[in-house]
């Protein structure tokens, strides 16, 4: 018999419920945005992103349910993000969950945010393959692993500062182009062409990445050239970004050969990297794992796979887990 479980997730700014069912199929996936609400101040504010969440949590939950068709007597469990995140924004989620699972008397499971984006790629296709070389690529992450089952990983390389959501946002920040900046940047780099050799940090030193230099390297060409092109500086910063992620890529590739490759994160979600990546996965003859666009960015379905995988390894959470903002995942 099929279970369905309702995931929640309240990181960082979207406010997300599903239901999803223990063969990974989503019954439903809700998604509220913050964007708007954080766009004039250039980020995320975490208190606006927290009372943002208390507002919409309830109505947005319901609604997973009512599109699903089911009610929490036909739910087999919870599982909700329990970090890394804004603690205020997991307090909300965390506290939602367990409420809810206590008033149906069913058990309420805590998720890594970075196993839900690893987990993603199940929304893709359910046969996925192991081990995989993994590209983790978010606002607040940028991490290169390597898995041999789901929970099983080994750290390859991270960042050494910025991730490269991060640099994106920082770089269209000062170019006055707006939060989110992936997709405006992605966009105008696809109208012009890489012109400007900006610098590739870190490009041939094992699997480490770094973009704050990367940053400033634009920060400092605008400042020099105040007729500057958006869409050439847009196009070199994209490229460096995308040659930097690829070179790693391809190092773990040789050293490993992987049957399989996962980008997931945010930036997955952009069309340069999907692109990028599928040269290279047929180049190797790797199978390419990537979630479908619109799954790249937070949303409570990959919880939901995360959710169902910790429930069958470790079982439901102690009631007296709560938020672990600077959650990392567990190697070895």
């Amino acid at each position: 018999m099929t279970r369905l479980l309702l995931a929640v997730e309240t990181s960082c700014d979207e406010t997300a419920a599903a239901v999803v069912d223990d063969s990974f199929a989503v019954r439903s996936s809700v998604v509220a945005s913050q964007i708007d609400l954080h766009a004039g101040f250039g980020g995320v504010v975490p208190e606006l992103a927290s009372r943002a969440h208390v507002e919409t949590i309830s109505p947005v939950v319901d609604r997973a349910l009512g599109e699903a068709g089911v009610t929490g007597t036909d739910l087999a469990a919870v599982a909700v993000t329990s970090g890394p995140g804004l603690v205020g924004a997991l307090l909300v989620g965390i506290a939602t969950a367990k409420a809810l699972a206590l008033g149906w008397g069913i058990p309420v499971v805590g998720v890594n945010h970075l196993e839900g984006h690893l987990a993603s790629v199940y929304l893709a296709d359910r046969d996925v393959p192991f081990p995989q070389t993994a590209l983790l690529v978010s606002g607040g992450h940028c991490m290169l692993t390597r898995a041999s089952a789901p929970g099983r990983y080994e750290l390859l390389g991270e960042t050494v500062d910025d991730s490269i959501g991060e640099a994106y946002d920082k770089v269209a920040r000062f170019l006055g182009l707006g939060y989110p900046g992936g997709p405006v940047l992605d966009r105008l780099a696809a109208e012009g062409d890489d012109m400007l050799g900006f610098p590739r940090p870190m490009l041939s030193e094992g699997y480490a990445f770094s973009f704050s230099g990367l940053k400033t390297a634009v920060v400092n060409h605008v400042r020099a050239h105040p007729s500057f092109s958006e869409t050439e500086v847009a196009a070199s910063f994209v490229a460096a970004c995308m040659d930097v992620l690829c070179a790693k890529l391809r190092r773990a590739l040789e050293e490993y050969g992987d049957p399989a490759m996962a980008i997931v994160g945010g930036v997955a979600a952009s069309p340069i990297l999907r692109a990028r990546a599928q040269e290279l996965a047929d180049e190797f003859g790797t199978r390419l794992l990537i979630p479908p666009q619109s799954m790249a960015t937070d949303n409570a379905a990959m919880i939901g796979v995360a959710g169902w995988h910790a429930l069958s390894t470790a079982g439901p959470s102690g009631p007296a887990f709560g938020p672990e903002p600077d959650l990392r995942l567990r190697f070895g």
